[in-house]
């Protein structure tokens, strides 16, 4: 397939094989399922390189963010951290205790529910995380600023609408 300017990415040069073992619904959705995984893998690794010189991980952020959302006490259950950064009870454990140690945030049992465990932002968690916010936005808005604001809406509708299929509303 030629694009824009008569150029083809590195999945436009597969797309001929594709074409040639597969039926075209198929070989097309294999080729958006190449694309999103490339634009991923691309998006977080810049993300983080972006982020390395102020000293945080991407995963720490996004832990951060995830408790800054859950205004107005900024406390989410372990169980809920799982579900929103779709991680194992496992790797939330150990990136809560990681977390804990720097200050950045603190975890108590659920006074309602012993068995539950309540992770709470800290102050100096919520500064960390404004902190660098920006940066992460930079970067996130120079790596997909090829694509118009009308073009990032309609993508935005189409993943939605994958995404729903897949895990249900929120």
């Amino acid at each position: 397939m030629v694009t824009r300017a008569g150029q083809q990415d590195y999945v436009d040069r597969i797309s001929e094989v594709l074409a040639e073992e597969y039926e075209p619904e198929v070989a097309q959705a294999k080729l958006l399922a190449y694309r999103v995984r490339r634009l991923a893998h691309r998006l977080e690794t810049e993300i983080k390189r972006e982020l390395a010189p102020h000293g945080i991980e991407l995963w720490e952020l996004e832990l951060l963010a995830c408790l800054i959302r859950a205004a107005p006490d900024h406390r989410l259950s372990a169980g809920r951290l799982m579900a929103q950064l779709q991680l194992t009870s496992g790797a939330v454990t150990n990136r809560v205790s990681r977390l804990e140690r720097n200050g950045w945030l603190t975890r108590d049992f659920d006074p309602a529910d012993r068995r539950s465990v309540l992770v709470t932002l800290t102050p100096a968690g919520h500064e960390r995380a404004m902190e660098v916010f920006g940066v992460k936005t930079a970067a996130e808005h120079a790596l997909l600023s090829a694509l118009s604001p009308s073009a990032q809406n309609t993508l935005n509708d189409d993943l939605r609408t994958v995404l729903l299929d897949l895990e249900g509303p929120a």
